[in-house]
């Protein structure tokens, strides 16, 4: 019963110090890697293994993809991937089109 009393307060602590960070995509240069805030792993949108992050939980409002959280697989940080909205419109996608959605 000790050691796990132990083991569940190291866990509660390790996950009070998990880092959260939010990358705007807009300011990323290039075809849209860059390297995780905390350990410098680079991630990259082409990676469809999720050998280096995995999708946490995207975030969607009626108009599209609004934030989606990502956590590197490396040091398990969560990253907030902002500015989709921006981008859509930069690049003339339609939303409705990239959310399955007829006009």
């Amino acid at each position: 019963m000790l050691n796990y009393s132990v083991n569940g307060r190291k866990e509660e602590m390790r996950l009070k110090h998990r880092r959260v960070f939010a990358i705007d995509l807009i300011r990323i240069e290039g075809d849209g890697e860059f390297s995780c805030p905390q350990c410098e792993n680079a991630i990259s949108p082409d990676d469809a293994s999720e050998e280096t992050y995995s999708i946490v939980e995207p975030k969607v409002n009626r108009h599209g993809l609004d934030k989606l959280i990502i956590r590197c697989n490396k040091c398990a940080t969560r990253i907030h991937l902002t500015g989709f909205p921006l981008l859509q419109k930069l690049s003339g996608t339609d939303e409705r089109l990239t959310l399955g959605k007829l006009p």
